[in-house]
């Protein structure tokens, strides 16, 4: 049924989380072809930042402005009341030009494309569409993708791709977190804390710390352990494809899909800048530090190998770096030198040494010199002068420094953090 040869690694569409618009901005920076976001509705990230309607027009001509497109999700659990508000929101997100919704809903879909007919359709995870017969349904029904169960191995894509029409994209996940349910359709988080990951209000309930007590022993905790067979308790790896994109590509997926819409900016550039590297052409080796750089759990690959693997030796995230601060202007100095000026995240000092995040670079690296705090203007509208400092402590104020090297506004300063 479909003759097509597999994708190259370079023609993968690299799709990229935009919990808000920082994170917008970041990702379209470090070289996203797509983003996906959500409204303060029928999203499956509600803890996000995420974007009011009326700020999706102009988060659409930014993207645009860029040669990016803009997914939006719509993929919670639909009932009565949310089937009853979506013609409004489905009206007002094509007036916005979007480019496609997410669904997984058939009522959703239907609505869909009674009141945003030019919108395309993509095929949620959340509807575990893991064979043929259930994508060419899809797309007999109008769908123009579908997003890949998490529980398909490669196997079972190329399989799907063989039989179905060429003209249905596939889009998979290949880098993020993984959920305990199938598909991300979860009970834990509304039975442990009345809060539905079906509608998008997850409270990680599977990423909690865990011990088991026995009944008739109150007060007596037994710790979770791994035998012979594995384990039953949760905290799933993080899945990371970066070394078998050609895998993906040659299974025959046009999308790769990075989650995190939880992330912060700092985050989502890493990410981007990681794939984008290797879809351009970078060895993964040469990117595989960066992405240790970030909060995850021990990298795994989900279910594209085999089953996937847990990590009951460890809870909760590692990471290798820190965010310091984002550059806001450089400008050159009379010496040589360039005059940076950021806003602090986290502390650094005079004399220390930063690595440096930009778009299309391998990592940088610089050192601190000359370290001013910037005070704000007071109620009257007066600023203070600069003030010398040894470190930069105080949470989101701007800082000036000198470096060697030009930085560029939107790079992210990073500091390696000591290991165990």
């Amino acid at each position: 049924m479909n003759n097509t040869t597999p994708q190259s690694v370079s023609a993968l569409e690299l799709l990229a989380p935009a919990g808000g618009q920082s994170q917008l901005e970041a990702a379209l920076r470090f070289g996203a072809d797509a983003v996906y976001l959500a409204c303060d509705r029928f999203g499956m990230r509600q803890r996000a930042e995420n974007f009011s309607l009326s700020d999706v027009p102009a988060a659409v001509q930014l993207a645009h402005g860029q040669g990016a497109a803009v997914h939006v999700t719509l993929n919670t659990l639909m009932d009565a009341h949310d089937i009853e508000a979506l013609p409004s929101y489905l009206e007002a997100l094509a007036e916005a030009k979007v480019d496609a919704f997410i669904v997984s809903d058939l009522g959703a879909f239907t609505l869909a494309q009674q009141y945003a007919p030019k919108v395309a359709l993509h095929v949620s995870t959340q509807a575990s569409v893991a064979n043929a017969a259930a994508a060419r349904r899809w797309h007999d029904m109008g769908a123009s993708r579908v997003v890949c169960a998490r529980e398909m191995s490669l196997d079972d894509i190329a399989t799907m791709r063989a039989n179905t029409p060429s003209s249905l994209e596939i889009e998979a996940f290949a880098h993020g977190a993984m959920c305990v349910a199938v598909s991300g359709r979860c009970l834990l988080s509304a039975a442990m804390t009345g809060r539905s990951g079906n509608k998008g209000h997850c409270s990680q309930s599977c990423r909690w710390s865990y011990a088991l007590v026995e009944e008739q022993r109150p007060g007596q905790y037994f710790p979770v352990e791994e035998d012979t067979r594995g384990t039953y308790v949760f905290n799933a790896q993080d899945l990371c494809m970066i070394n078998h994109l050609d895998d993906l590509a040659a299974a025959g997926v046009s999308s790769v899909k990075l989650e995190g819409r939880n992330k912060k900016a700092f985050y989502v550039a890493t990410v981007v800048h990681a794939y984008r590297s290797v879809l351009d052409g970078a060895s993964p080796e040469s990117v595989y530090d960066d992405l240790r750089a970030i909060s995850h759990r021990p990298y795994g690959t989900g279910f594209y190998y085999g089953q996937p693997n847990q990590t009951p030796e460890r809870d909760g995230y590692v990471k290798e770096c820190l965010h310091v601060a984002t550059v806001d202007a450089s400008e050159p100095l009379d010496d040589g030198r360039w005059a940076v000026r950021a806003h602090c995240h986290n502390r650094f000092c005079e004399g220390e040494a930063l690595e440096v995040l930009s778009p299309k670079r391998p990592i940088g690296r610089i050192e601190v010199n000359d370290l001013w705090w910037l005070p704000d203007p007071d109620k009257d509208g007066h600023v203070p002068a600069p003030e010398k400092v040894e470190v930069a402590n105080r949470s989101m104020a701007s800082y000036r420094f000198c470096s060697e090297t030009a930085l560029h506004e939107g790079d992210f300063l990073r500091v390696r953090l000591p290991q165990e």
